[in-house]
């Protein structure tokens, strides 16, 4: 076994550990945020196309939520499917795969020209996407032991609330300045720029992304002990060790129930944020795209103010069940006064803090669950059955807001049930989920 120099020995294994995590870190988090910023990029940018496509096509509210939501059907329908392929081909090779398929149909995006063509692309789009999360989440479940989850989870979930920071302005200005520009419209440049990036970073995680820690150069052999003998405690503590245990648990149900709760809270924002603030009399898609930034600036601060005070305090269900309730309650304040612009802008910050928070902390409940075998079929498992209340949320809201002509009632329903999700974090056992 090769050693270390003394000089440059760790004094304590608690040292050794932490320079082990910070090694891994600044290897895999760079490349894995970039590829999830473009993955929630291409998932709000049909927010801010919505503004000029649906009056070129000649598209109602409840179609483009209809097209919206089926993103998150296929989403639902191959989840387990393509984290089951990860765990056999390995991480690297599937998921450079699916950004390539996805950056592809992304760009297609540009082609669509009806109602149908625009509901087949969202989908196939769906099912392109569906294992890049969940597998993210396992292939980062096997890097990083428990208690350094919630900040590393949180640092690579900021891409979430980063999308809409970078993803508004830039956005906005393509559909405002580049409007007409060769032809194309201003929704279609944004298909285009914002889709084909993909592609050529799926090539890069064919290149450089390693497939497990013990295969890599820059982990020296201490540094790998350490991460066994991490995760060998660990999975003593599992109750979910079969696929059979993982459809018969309870808790498993529970984590489906509360995930449905925080997909609620980030994909109202995500699809129908642009629509809200220029219902509140903003006229400008310039200026639509830099106020739609400011509740994610927030939830980015939050998101890893809230991780690093879970993985100190060793707390998970308080630091779940409270960015909920503040997503639930920014979403209604939303609703309360739709054409002003102030409380308007105030309760999506507050629901882009909670809703951008909420999305890492509760990943940080089903690990605590399900072991090594079980991990890849139940993560996808509850992120697929999650995307139910994806599709629901912005058809809902599309739904209503032809019937009625105000989002507002469908704001109130969607906060009531996500503050429902909220309090059921609390049934969870403490002693299992907490580090």
């Amino acid at each position: 076994m090769s050693t270390l120099d003394a000089a440059s020995l760790p004094r304590s294994h608690a040292e050794l550990a932490a320079s082990t995590h910070r090694t891994v870190t600044w290897r895999l988090m760079p490349l894995l945020l970039i590829c999830y910023l473009f993955a929630h990029l291409d998932r709000i940018n049909i927010g801010f196309a919505k503004m000029q496509m649906n009056q070129d096509l000649h598209l109602s509210d409840t179609v483009y939520g209809l097209g919206a939501g089926l993103f998150f059907i296929a989403y639902a329908l191959f989840g387990v499917p393509s984290n089951l392929m990860l765990d056999r081909v390995g991480p690297r090779r599937w998921i450079a795969c699916l950004m390539v398929v996805w950056g592809l149909l992304s760009t297609s995006m540009l082609l669509i020209e009806t109602s149908q063509s625009f509901y087949l692309l969202r989908f196939a789009l769906g099912a392109a996407e569906a294992g890049f999360f969940p597998g993210i989440l396992v292939y980062l479940n096997r890097w990083y032991p428990a208690g350094r989850r919630a900040q590393v989870t949180a640092l690579f979930a900021i891409a979430v609330p980063l999308a809409g920071v970078v993803g508004g302005p830039v956005s906005g200005a393509i559909l405002a300045f580049l409007h007409d520009a060769g032809g194309l419209r201003g929704w279609q440049w944004m298909f285009l720029l914002e889709g084909a990036p993909v592609v050529l970073l799926g090539l890069v995680v064919l290149a450089v992304l390693p497939e497990r820690f013990e295969q890599v150069r820059w982990l020296s052999d201490q540094q790998k002990a350490v991460l066994h003998a991490q995760f060998g405690t660990e999975e003593q503590r599992k109750t979910v060790t079969s696929l059979r245990g993982i459809v018969a648990s309870p808790a498993i149900w529970l984590l489906v129930a509360v995930y449905c709760a925080v997909m609620l809270a980030v994909n109202t924002l995500a699809f129908w944020m642009p629509s809200l603030i220029h219902t509140a009399g903003i006229g400008s898609d310039a200026s639509v795209g830099l106020l739609s930034a400011v509740p994610y600036l927030a939830g980015c601060v939050f998101m890893l103010a809230c991780g690093r005070s879970s993985d100190r305090q060793r707390e998970r269900r308080w630091h779940l069940c409270v960015p909920l309730l503040m997503a639930a309650s920014g979403i209604a304040i939303t609703g309360i006064a739709p054409e002003q612009p102030w409380p308007v802008l105030a309760g999506l910050v507050l629901a882009g803090m909670g809703a951008s928070a909420a999305l890492p902390m509760f990943w940080q409940l089903p690990p605590a669950f399900l072991n090594t075998r079980t991990q890849a079929a139940g993560i996808a498992l509850i992120s697929s059955l999650g995307s139910i209340a994806s599709f629901a949320a912005p058809y809902f809201i599309g739904w209503v807001r032809d019937t009625t002509h105000s989002a507002s009632l469908a704001l109130y329903a969607l906060a009531v049930f996500i503050a429902l999700g909220g309090l059921l974090v609390l049934r969870t056992r403490a002693a299992l989920v907490n580090p």
